[in-house]
C-alpha cells in the first residue's frame, strides 16, 4: 500500500490554518506522526479516514483519491481515534460484533469467531461478557484497537494510542501494533509521546504548528542531536541558573545537589558530559534549536 499526502491544507472557518502545504509518502509498515498538542495531527487524521474534507490538496491511497474513492477505501481502513466512544449498554464482545457487522462481515458464525480471535489478541478475552463501560482505561484503549481491527483493514489510523495508558499498557498496546505491522499493514500512529515513535515505527514525520518540519527515519532525527546533549552535575545553587538558561530534560536529586539533563548548542561551563541521545533528546533539541535555527536563517 502506498500513501500520498500532496499539497494538503486546512483552513477552519474561524481562520485557523491547521495545516499548510502537507506533502508526504510511506508504504506498509508503521509510520509515526509526532508533534506537540495543537500541530494539526487530529486534522491530518481526519482527513485521512474521510471524516474531513480539506481546503485543499489531496490524499491518495494506492493512487486513488480518497476523495474520489471514499466508499470503496473506507472498507480498508481501520480507525482509532482519540475520544474512543462505544454503546455503554453492550457488552465487551457485543460491541465488537456491531463493529464488525458495520465492518462488512456478514457471517455471523464467523463474525463471531473473528471476535474472540481479537478479543484474545488484545487480551480482553478473560472479559468478553463485561460491560464495556465497566472496563478499565487500557482495556477500554485495546477494545478500541480490536474495532479498528476487525474486518481486516490495510490501512489503520490510531490518534493518541497510549495517552492515560500506564506503562505496562502502553507496552502492551506498541507490541500489538508491531506485530500487526509486519503483515503488510500500514499503520499510521499519531501521538506526541515521543517513545512510542522510537519503539514501533520505521518511518515519522513532525508536525509543528501545522507545518511538516522534518520527515525520515527516527534514527536521522536522532542524528541532529549528536553531541549537544549533556549530562550535568550541578550545586542547588548551579541549578538555579541552569535552569533559567536551558531545556532541562530530566532531573535526579543526588547527595552534592542536582544531575540534570539538556539539550544545547554549546557545551555548558559545568561539570559535564557527553549523553548519546535518545529520540526524546532529538525532539527537545529539534524543536527548541535546530528548526528555529533553520527558520532565523
Amino acid at each position: 500500500m502506498k500513501i500520498e499526502i500532496q499539497g494538503l491544507n486546512k483552513i477552519y472557518p474561524n481562520g485557523n490554518h491547521a495545516l499548510k502545504d502537507i506533502n508526504l509518502e510511506f508504504g506498509h509498515g508503521m509510520f509515526g506522526l509526532l508533534g506537540p498538542n495543537g500541530a494539526g495531527k487530529p486534522s491530518l487524521m481526519k482527513i485521512i479516514v474521510t471524516l474531513m474534507k480539506p481546503t485543499s490538496g489531496a490524499v491518495y491511497i494506492d493512487g486513488k483519491d480518497i476523495q474520489k474513492h471514499r466508499k470503496e477505501l473506507r472498507k480498508m481502513l481501520g480507525y482509532l481515534p482519540q475520544d474512543f466512544r462505544f454503546f455503554t449498554s453492550l457488552k465487551t464482545w457485543e460491541f465488537l460484533d456491531y463493529s464488525g457487522s458495520l465492518a462488512g462481515l456478514r457471517n455471523r458464525k464467523e463474525r463471531i469467531a473473528e471476535v474472540d480471535r481479537l478479543l484474545d489478541q488484545v487480551g480482553l478475552l478473560e472479559v468478553r461478557d463485561r460491560q464495556a463501560n465497566r472496563l478499565s482505561g487500557g482495556m477500554k484503549r485495546r477494545l478500541g484497537i480490536a474495532q479498528a481491527l476487525i474486518g481486516y483493514p490495510r490501512l489503520i489510523v490510531v490518534d493518541e494510542p497510549t495517552t492515560g495508558l500506564d506503562p505496562d499498557e502502553r507496552i502492551r498496546f506498541r507490541n500489538i501494533l508491531s506485530q500487526l505491522s509486519r503483515n503488510d499493514v500500514t499503520i499510521i500512529l499519531s501521538t506526541h509521546i515521543v517513545g512510542d515513535i522510537s519503539s514501533t515505527c520505521q518511518g515519522m514525520a513532525l508536525l509543528n504548528r501545522g507545518e511538516l518540519v522534518f520527515n525520515g527515519a527516527p534514527e536521522n532525527l536522532i542524528k541532529h542531536a549528536e553531541g549537544h546533549v549533556f549530562k550535568l552535575n550541578l550545586t542547588p545553587y548551579e541549578y538555579e541558573n541552569v535552569k533559567e538558561t536551558y531545556n532541562i530534560i530530566s532531573t535526579i536529586p543526588v547527595d552534592t545537589g542536582w544531575e540534570v539533563q539538556i539539550v544545547a548548542d554549546e557545551r555548558p561551563d559545568f561539570n559535564t558530559s557527553d549523553i548519546i541521545p535518545n529520540i526524546e533528546h532529538a525532539y527537545v533539541y529539534y524543536m527548541e534549536h535546530k528548526m528555529h535555527a533553520d527558520i532565523s536563517e
